[in-house]
């Protein structure tokens, strides 16, 4: 599979897409807790998904005493930066649902360095997901997002971090005037049983139209490529234009 074979769902509304989202994690999340009794997404920040997590807190008949929820990425800033993507989640999603603390897995900001946030992150994922040497996790639903140059979780265009195989997690470095990052890697993207884009805005047009002709390999969102899972971009209609 890959972004030109994907699924593409456009909706008249944001406010559409939301429930659309939301109608899917409710099937998927019930799905996922019955087979092995429990339910794991990792999450991204930015502006798109704010309407969907606010849509998400208010969704009845959730199992979120068995949903576990880590983060696709984040800056490495304090949790109460404004800039933090935790901190976001918290303040729309986390502080208005009933999960327990422990199923709650932010990116901790508060070490020394980006690195070594990465490295305790991937320590995370390998002992919730049991991992033998050399596995990946499998999460059940993978939330991203697509910058207008084509970036998706704190992957962008040239960066290093797209040709990593074996790390989980990385450390993502911009520029001087940009917080540094933390993200999970191509792989861990690439072997969730569901990964959704949420996509919404006119500016997002043109890299929309690039994904979908599929021209330009170097875009980070096209080297999302599910092995195993599905594929979906949820598009609002001024995003397709």
């Amino acid at each position: 599979m890959s972004p030109d074979s994907g699924e593409y769902l456009v909706f008249e509304t944001t406010d559409a897409m939301w429930q659309f989202m939301a109608d899917k994690w409710k099937e998927i999340s019930s799905g996922a807790v019955e087979k092995k009794g429990h339910f794991t997404a990792a999450l991204s920040g930015g502006k798109t998904p704010v309407g969907f997590y606010r849509r998400l807190s208010s969704v009845e008949g959730l199992e979120w005493n068995r949903t576990c929820l880590f983060l696709v990425d984040e800056r490495f800033v304090p949790w109460e930066n404004v800039e933090s993507n935790y901190g976001m989640l918290k303040e729309i999603l986390l502080s208005r649902i009933s999960i327990p603390s422990g199923n709650v897995h932010p990116i901790v900001t508060g070490t020394s360095s980006p690195i070594a946030s990465a490295e305790k992150y991937e320590g995370e994922l390998r002992a919730f997901f049991k991992l033998p040497e050399g596995g990946i996790p499998e999460f059940d639903i993978i939330l991203l997002g697509i910058g207008e140059d084509g970036h998706t979780a704190s992957l962008f265009p040239g960066s290093g971090a797209l040709k990593e195989l074996d790390r989980l997690v990385v450390p993502v470095k911009l520029g001087a005037a940009i917080h540094e990052r933390i993200t999970i890697t191509l792989p861990v993207i690439n072997n969730a049983r569901n990964v959704f884009f949420l996509v919404s805005g006119r500016r997002k047009k043109v890299v929309m139209r690039k994904l979908r002709q599929g021209h330009d390999r170097t875009l980070p969102a096209s080297m999302v490529n599910p092995q195993k899972g599905k594929l979906s971009f949820l598009m609002d209609r001024e995003a397709v234009g």
